[in-house]
Formats: C-alpha cells, sequence, structure tokens
C-alpha cells in the first residue's frame, strides 16, 4: 500500500511542478548561417564567414558565483556547409594552462576547455557534448536524462587550436553525418550552449546561465540556434568498422599452455533515418577496452563496473538506464561474459554477432531493440545463448517520459525438457520540472521465467529536489523474493527498502570567508532495508555529514557520525578472505566516522586521502584510501593509489590487512600516440596485476592497439597448483599480448 502511494504522489507533483515556469531558453538566441567558402580548420578564424558570423553575447559564471558575468569572457560563433557544423571559441585566458595530457577523452574538470553541448531535438533530456582544450585535444560525449556523459561514446570529428599570450582560439568542424537530427519545414532550431572551464582562475561560465548547483553540460540550461538557412538533409550514412587482431595466451592455472590466434571481424553503423541507427557486430573482439580497476570488497554483494565497449554506447540509455543502479533489468556487460561452471570464475564467452536499432521515430518517441548470439563454450560449461532487448521511450510534457522495456535470454540446452530462460518487462515513469529543481522516477518490472513464479517483481519510486541551498532526495523499493534479472544487475531480492538524504548547502556572505571558501554544507543521510521473509531490519545504516568547498578547488568533507546494523541470515566472512565466517542469525550494530580530503587539482601534484576508523560487524576497522598524482603537464600523469584496510576480529575469526596498491602511468607522446600502464597489487585475492596498453590513433577513429596483460601470485598459495608444484609468489597465473588494428571507412 505504501508503494502504491507513493508512486501516485509521484505522478501528481509532475503535474504540480511541471506547471511552474521553467529555464527561459527564449533569452538567448544565435543565428548560424551557411558559410559562402570554404573553411579551413587551423584555429586561426581568418576566414570571411568567421566575420561575418553572429557572436555571442557574453558569458555568464557559473563558479565560484552564479551572479555575475564571467570575469574572462569567451566568444563563440557558429556556421556550417553541407557536410559540417562550425564552431569556434576564442577564450580570453593567459598563456597557463592546465591539461591532463594530449590524450583524448581526459577526466571533467581536470583539464582548462572549451566545450558546447546541442540538443537538436529541444526536449533538454539527449545531446551531444564536444569539447577542446588549449592544445586542440578532444572529448565527446553522449549526454542523457539532461545531465549524464557517456565518454566512452567514440566519433568523427575536427578540431585544431591557437594559442596567443592572452587567449587562445578553438574551431571545430563536426560532420552531420555524427550528429543525429531532423530538418523541418520552415523554420528550424536546436537547443545549444558554449561553455568554458578556466583553471587558471578556477572558473566556469556559460553562454546561457547555469546554476551553480547544477552541472554544466545540463540541456534544461541552453540557448536557441536559429537556422538562417536549413540544416542540410542528411544523405546515405553508412560506415564499416573492420578489425583484425592477433593475439597470443596461456593461463597456467588451468593448464592450458601458450597458444596464438588471429581474428577479424566488423562494425557497421548504418543510418536508417537521420535519427536512428543500426549498428551490426560480426564477431566482435573487444581487446582494446580498458581492463577494469580491482577494488578492495567488503561487501556481501556483487560490485558493479561500466560498460566501456563502442558497440553497446550509443543510445546506451535507452536500454541500460531502466530502474535503479542496483535494480536494472539490463547490463550489457552480461552479454560476452559468463560463469565458469568449474570454478565459479568470470570468463569471456565468445559473442558470435549481434544487431542494435536504436534511435528516434520523431521528436516525442525513441526506440531501442537490441539481439545478439553468443556461442556455446564447452571448456567453460556454458550454453550458447541469445540475448534480446525491446525498449520504447514517449516524451511526455517538457521534461518527462514513459518508458517500456522487455528483456529475454534463451539458453539453447541439447535436452529442450531442461529449458532455461529469464524475461522481464517494466514499465518506468521519469520525470524532471522545468526549471530543473525537481525530477523523480517510478518504476514496476515483472520477471518470467519457467519455475518460482511468486515475488518476481521490483518496484520502486524517487523523488528528489535540487536548490542553491537546500536539497533532498527520497526512494522507495520493493524487490521480490524470486525477481531475478540474468541480464541485469540485481546485487540481492527479496526486501523492501527506503533511503534519503536531505542538505543543507550555505555560502559565506563576508568577504573574510568567500575568498577561501565557496561553501559548505551539512547532510543527513539513512538507508534501511527489510527482509520479506520476517519484516525485520536486515541493513540500517545512518549519519551526519558535512562538506567544505573551498574556492581553489580543495574539499574537506566526512561523517561526524556514521551507525550501521546489520542481520545476517547466512554465515559470512567480513575480511572476504575465507576465513572462519561470523555466525548467521544475529545482528552486528556498529559506529565509525569518516574523513576525507581532496587538494587542488589545478597543482602539478595533488592528492585525495579518506579514511575510516571505528567498530566493524563484532570487530574492529581502520581504512586509508589515498590517491597522488603528478602532472607532467602536457605529455600527463603519473599517480599511485595505496589503500590499505585493517579489520581486527576477535579469535577464531579471521582478521586481517588489505593492501591495494596501483602506481599508474597516463603518457601521451602526441596527440595520436598514447601509453596507458599500470601495475595492481591485491592481497585481497593474491594478485599482481600488470597492464600496458599502446594506442596510435593515425586517422580519426581508426587505430593500432597493443596490449599486454599478466597476472602474477601476489604470495605463496600451497593450496593451488601450478603444474606439479604449488603455487609461488610472483609466479605468473596468465598472460596475453594483443594487437589490433581497426579503421574506419565511410562509405
Amino acid at each position: 500500500m505504501l508503494q502504491k502511494i507513493f508512486l501516485f504522489s509521484l505522478l501528481l507533483s509532475h503535474v504540480v511542478y511541471a506547471q511552474k515556469a521553467g529555464y527561459n531558453d527564449e533569452k538567448h538566441g544565435i543565428s548560424i548561417k551557411k558559410a559562402k567558402g570554404k573553411i579551413v580548420i587551423d584555429g586561426k578564424l581568418e576566414e570571411a564567414d568567421w566575420l561575418n558570423a553572429e557572436p555571442t553575447t557574453p558569458f555568464h559564471q557559473n563558479f565560484p558565483f552564479d551572479t555575475s558575468l564571467a570575469q574572462m569572457q569567451t566568444v563563440a560563433r557558429v556556421t556550417f556547409d553541407d557536410n559540417f557544423l562550425y564552431i569556434s571559441g576564442v577564450c580570453y585566458q593567459p598563456k597557463n594552462y592546465v591539461v591532463q595530457g594530449l590524450r583524448r577523452d581526459y577526466g571533467n574538470g581536470t583539464t582548462d576547455i572549451f566545450f558546447v553541448c546541442i540538443d537538436p531535438f529541444r526536449d533538454k533530456l539527449n545531446g551531444f557534448y564536444f569539447a577542446v582544450n588549449p592544445y586542440g585535444v578532444q572529448k565527446e560525449s553522449l549526454i542523457a536524462n539532461g545531465d549524464e556523459m557517456n565518454i566512452d561514446w567514440d566519433n568523427k570529428w575536427f578540431a585544431e587550436t591557437t594559442q596567443e599570450a592572452d587567449h587562445y582560439t578553438v574551431e571545430m568542424a563536426i560532420p552531420f553525418k555524427t550528429l543525429r537530427y531532423k530538418v523541418t519545414e520552415g523554420a528550424n532550431s536546436w537547443n545549444i550552449n558554449f561553455a568554458r572551464n578556466n583553471l587558471y582562475l578556477n572558473e566556469r561560465s556559460s553562454w546561457a546561465p547555469i546554476g551553480r548547483n547544477f552541472r554544466m553540460i545540463d540541456l534544461t540550461f541552453a540557448g536557441k540556434l536559429y537556422w538562417a538557412d536549413a540544416p542540410p538533409k542528411p544523405g546515405k550514412n553508412v560506415s564499416v568498422i573492420p578489425y583484425v587482431t592477433a593475439n597470443g595466451a596461456e593461463d597456467r592455472l588451468r593448464n592450458i599452455p601458450l597458444n596464438t590466434d588471429v581474428q577479424t571481424g566488423f562494425d557497421a553503423k548504418i543510418a536508417v533515418t537521420p535519427s536512428l541507427n543500426l549498428d551490426i557486430t560480426v564477431n566482435p573482439d573487444f581487446a582494446q577496452a580498458e581492463v577494469d580497476r580491482q577494488i578492495t570488497n567488503l561487501s556481501r554483494f556483487e560490485l558493479f563496473f561500466p560498460e566501456r565497449r563502442q558497440f553497446f554506447l550509443e543510445n546506451s540509455d535507452l536500454f541500460g538506464a531502466f530502474g535503479y543502479d542496483n535494480i536494472n533489468p539490463f547490463f550489457s556487460r552480461r552479454i560476452g561474459l559468463g560463469r565458469n561452471v568449474n570454478n565459479g570464475q568470470n570468463v569471456r564467452v565468445p559473442i558470435v554477432a549481434g544487431a542494435r536499432l536504436s534511435g528516434r521515430l520523431n521528436k516525442d518517441w525513441r526506440i531501442g531493440l537490441l539481439n545478439m548470439q553468443t556461442a556455446k563454450s564447452a571448456e567453460f560449461g556454458l550454453p550458447a545463448t541469445n540475448f534480446a532487448v525491446a525498449a520504447l521511450q514517449r516524451r511526455i510534457g517538457r521534461r518527462n517520459n514513459l518508458g517500456f522495456i522487455a528483456v529475454n535470454k534463451d539458453e539453447f540446452n541439447n535436452k529442450t525438457s531442461d529449458r532455461r530462460f529469464n524475461r522481464i518487462m517494466g514499465l518506468d515513469y521519469n520525470m524532471a520540472s522545468a526549471d530543473g529543481k525537481w525530477s523523480g522516477q517510478a518504476f514496476i518490472h515483472k520477471t518470467i521465467t519457467p519455475r518460482d513464479t511468486t515475488g518476481q517483481y521490483a518496484m520502486a519510486g524517487f523523488l528528489s529536489y535540487n536548490t542553491p541551498g537546500f536539497s533532498f532526495d527520497q526512494s522507495f523499493e520493493n524487490v521480490g523474493t524470486n525477481y531475478r534479472a540474468d541480464v541485469g544487475f540485481v546485487p540481492r531480492n527479496g526486501y523492501l527498502r527506503s533511503e534519503g538524504n536531505t542538505a543543507l548547502i550555505f555560502f559565506p556572505a563576508s568577504t573574510r570567508f568567500n575568498k577561501h571558501i565557496n561553501n559548505w554544507r551539512i547532510s543527513f543521510d539513512y538507508d534501511v532495508i527489510f527482509g520479506k521473509n520476517d519484516s525485520r531490519v536486515t541493513d540500517l545504516d545512518a549519519g551526519m555529514f558535512f562538506r567544505v568547498a573551498f574556492q581553489n578547488s580543495a574539499e574537506i568533507s566526512g561523517a561526524l557520525l556514521r551507525m550501521d546494523y546489520t542481520y545476517l541470515f547466512f554465515p559470512f566472512d567480513p575480511t572476504n578472505t575465507g576465513g572462519k565466517e561470523i555466525e548467521a542469525g544475529r545482528s552486528y550494530t556498529y559506529l565509525s566516522q569518516r574523513w576525507g580530503f581532496r587538494s587542488n587539482a589545478r597543482k602539478k601534484f595533488f592528492f585525495n586521502t579518506n579514511l575510516r576508523f571505528g567498530q566493524y560487524f563484532n570487530g574492529k576497522i581502520f581504512q586509508s584510501q589515498n590517491g597522488f598524482s603528478y602532472r607532467l603537464q602536457p605529455y600527463g600523469i603519473f599517480s599511485i593509489d595505496v589503500n590499505y584496510t585493517s579489520i581486527r576480529l576477535p579469535r577464531p575469526y579471521n582478521s586481517a590487512d588489505l593492501w591495494l596498491i596501483g602506481p599508474r602511468a597516463e603518457l601521451s607522446f602526441s596527440r595520436s600516440v598514447f601509453l596507458n600502464a599500470f601495475l595492481q597489487y591485491n592481497n585481497q585475492v593474491n594478485n599482481v596485476n600488470l597492464n600496458l596498453r599502446l594506442q596510435y590513433r593515425f586517422r580519426p577513429v581508426s587505430d593500432f592497439f597493443l596490449v599486454y596483460t599478466d597476472n602474477y601470485f601476489a604470495t605463496d598459495e600451497p593450496g593451488t597448483m601450478l603444474g606439479n608444484h604449488p603455487a609461488r609468489a610472483f609466479q605468473s597465473k596468465n598472460r596475453a599480448l594483443v594487437a589490433k588494428l581497426t579503421y574506419w571507412f565511410n562509405l
């Protein structure tokens, strides 16, 4: 009953708050005219079409304050021809830049950049992001749900820069084939915003103003791009990306000797319409995808790692944004990965082929269809499996949508009587007020399996309010005991959950303080979980938290006091190292404190540290997580993560000293040649992992990769045999060397 009331109130809140006046995007407009001559992308803006293009009005400051014009201004212009959308920015700033390196797709907030956010369908939910730093290094991203970035998306576009004593100039050429849009009869207009991150002054600014409590990419806040001449109608848009890989690998743990292999396959991108794309993959290989960094796992549940494989990225929110992070009916990493029935470890499963149709039918309707087939693996005891997903999304009002998803997994076994399948159908409603202050979500999902037909559901609701001085969010979850999402990410089932956060944010008015402190906040956070079987509290955490944000980008935060409560239904080793498990059938209450500090990341040397100490189940814990980085500008960053966890439990339970140490180098020898190297020592799983990844981008979105990975034992492991001998420290478990060549053809 509680969930029904909440879902009704959430829908009602949409009706109430959708009526409020939101951000007025008509206040900022810029006209775009077709270029009469040729635009050369050299960062110089010497063509007459640039001189005749309309400049933007002054930029507004977002940080450290949002009530004035930017101290260091930017002038943006736009023009186009039959093939490209051209964007330029003159960014005033002394020639003293902060950049992470020369490699594409640098981290957010860490680099001086000029960027543009484009929303061709004006729905303020989905768009494109293109950024360039003073050295001409590019970064692109898809924007979903108004302010969520997918920086793993990669596509073809061009940019150059020039540097002067008091400014740098950016010139972009974005192919219309890279964008998704529709040409309408009569006047055409898109939503657009231009923005800067100026780390020299530690100032963020944008053309259309953005409140400091919102992200700079938020599509709620944009101006209008008025087409004096209609944009070109996109013609044929077909891209084929073939690959060839050569690899050698050995696995001493499974007594597999060194073997070599050569594989070929391809991806294809076909524009069915200008806004609807068909992706096809045949015998895909994801050797170039970056290896997941290891994490010390103290939980009782599976950890989440993001999807990085290019095939799954475009319009990924259509498939993967249903539900919550912990109740996700479709998680694309389930495809191509399986669990070895012999030892329970995750292993790669070959994908035979797959296809995705995704995009817009019109301004209000989006559709996504996916079908993929994996091969049988006799070695790992895994059957051939088919994965199918259908998603449909309908925009309602200005920034709200209703979505439907159906997910199917079918395993092809030899015995027809042992048919195994898992199916989910779901309905999601997402809302956001026109002014961006309110947002919410409600969903209900239903599992369909051959057995355990009761309790096959999940439902939840979420509501959030965000202003500069006050914010809160509240959510409820109800997950049935037999809700299964074999192609999703659902670490647990059979529970009721309520969680919320309330924060007060203060901006010092006195110049004595605000020249050092931008804002400080205090918040209360809680999360409580009830078991379905006996309706008792199984998990609870609650605490008072604080954060102080300094004007120089440093930050201090922590928990004044945090309480955790856990009721164990099953025995559990809190160290996750295989020691004696503490007893089930009883509860544990433990108090702790947490403190964190992040230094000024604009400096060449910067660091962060997070401490946790106090009680832990029936013992004590001390945890120190630290990251140290040095920027060798503009060529890259050297860093090291040093994480230590000390768990002390009374005898006869296991105590542990857990170390996770990871030196890392991200080097850019030029804008085309990059090297990533990292070493990870993790004594929780007795592993040392070495990964080297060399990339040569010889043409846009065309690359040569050379990847070497090796896993070693961190210490002796007498219970494990390598051949006829017990495993010793620094003996190799498995290793692989892969060379891969990809080339992007436009047909």
